[in-house]
């Protein structure tokens, strides 16, 4: 039995989990978990789990559930996060919070040695370069969740890294793909929200569209499976039935292949290394006409190219990368700019920004904040 703590469990990822988690009750244990906002799909998931410590964002959400179901202990806000990250019978932190906000629970959850099945990228994006090094240091494992990452972690069992030669990293190209730069003048904050394939939580969910994303798995693929950029090389597969793909020195692909289904990579992170029954319906090939492959468009889907940019720079500007994506995709959700402006923002920040070669933990927050107010203040 594993001990599980889930964090953002409200979330699309969150939620999924906790399907796997009640499929597998003789398997998972889920002792706390945390949510946002979203009290209300909070409560209907307390009722299923039923675990011994929730988290919320507010003292009077708090207040107000340790009232209504006194078997469970309430805490809130960052000091709450970090307490139910680093529980001492929890044997796996899964982190599905959205943004910046997932990496100081993973770095307490760490220090603590529990594994990390990573769902939040912002992490590695703006600190891998701390990650990585502390994970080996505290002798933790990290566990893909991402399809696409985890696709890559499983086409790697059994193979020396010395024969590993480039990593293929799929993307579904979102419900732009092939649109041009004139058409992307005046999308919709409705038609960005409607992805192909994935059913995804909103900020994810315009990430894809603008394939940045798909920039941000880039700077992540590059920690968790020790690459440089050369090696990762982004192919478009519009039906996302091939996860990704892993191509080694003499020549051979092997490949990852599923439903859009976020269950499978999650069940194959909390179980790693065993394979447990499925969860959800698996991939049927006679109902699948064709499998195809494009290049991606980085000229009209900037965000990629400019990912790539910036995590060959490193240092301090992956965090300006995506505090500035962080701001721009809110001010899209909440309809204050266009879509191409998202694009905009994030190259502003990042020529504004004066590069710190291998930033500590407070010049990353630090960073962060100086971005943030820097947009605040110009929208």
């Amino acid at each position: 039995m594993k001990n599980i703590t889930i964090l953002g469990v409200t979330g699309s990822i969150g939620q999924q989990t906790v399907d796997v988690c009640l499929h597998h009750q003789d398997e998972f244990n889920v002792v706390a978990m945390s949510a946002g906002k979203n009290i209300v799909l909070l409560e209907t998931t307390i009722q299923k789990i039923n675990p011994q410590v929730v988290c919320v964002i507010d003292e009077k959400d708090c207040n107000y559930l340790q009232e209504k179901y006194p078997h469970i202990r309430f805490v809130f806000g960052s000091a709450g996060l970090d307490e139910i990250a680093t529980i001492d019978q929890v044997d796996i932190v899964l982190n599905a919070i959205v943004g910046f906000a997932g990496l100081l629970p993973t770095i307490h959850a760490i220090e603590s040695k529990k594994d990390i099945a990573l769902a939040n990228k912002e992490t590695l994006v703006t600190a891998g370069h701390l990650i990585i090094p502390m994970a080996k240091e505290y002798g933790v494992s990290i566990l893909p969740v991402d399809s696409e990452h985890s696709a890559i972690f499983q086409s790697l069992q059994g193979e020396p890294k010395a024969a590993l030669d480039k990593i293929l990293l799929t993307a579904s190209g979102g419900p732009f793909r092939g649109k041009s730069a004139e058409f992307l003048e005046t999308v919709t904050l409705e038609a960005a929200l409607n992805h192909p394939n994935w059913s995804m939580g909103p900020k994810i969910t315009i990430d894809s569209s603008t394939m940045v994303n798909k920039g941000l798995e880039v700077m992540e693929a590059k920690w968790l499976f020790g690459v440089d950029y050369s090696q990762i090389e982004v192919v478009i597969q519009p039906q996302s039935i091939i996860h990704s793909m892993v191509q080694y020195v003499d020549g051979a692909i092997i490949a990852q292949l599923g439903t859009p289904d976020m269950c499978l990579p999650i069940q194959y992170a909390l179980c790693y290394p065993q394979r447990r029954e499925r969860i959800g319906k698996p991939l049927d090939f006679k109902t699948i006409s064709s499998i195809t492959f494009e290049q991606p468009d980085m000229e009209t889907f900037r965000g990629l190219k400019l990912a790539y940019e910036t995590g060959k720079i490193g240092g301090s500007l992956p965090t300006v990368f995506n505090a500035a994506n962080e701001r721009s995709v809110a001010l899209f959700l909440q309809k204050k700019i266009s879509y191409l402006t998202m694009a905009d923002i994030i190259e502003e920040a990042c020529q504004e920004h004066q590069v710190i070669k291998n930033p500590s933990l407070d010049e990353i927050l630090a960073v962060e904040q100086e971005v943030y107010q820097k947009i605040d203040q110009k929208f």
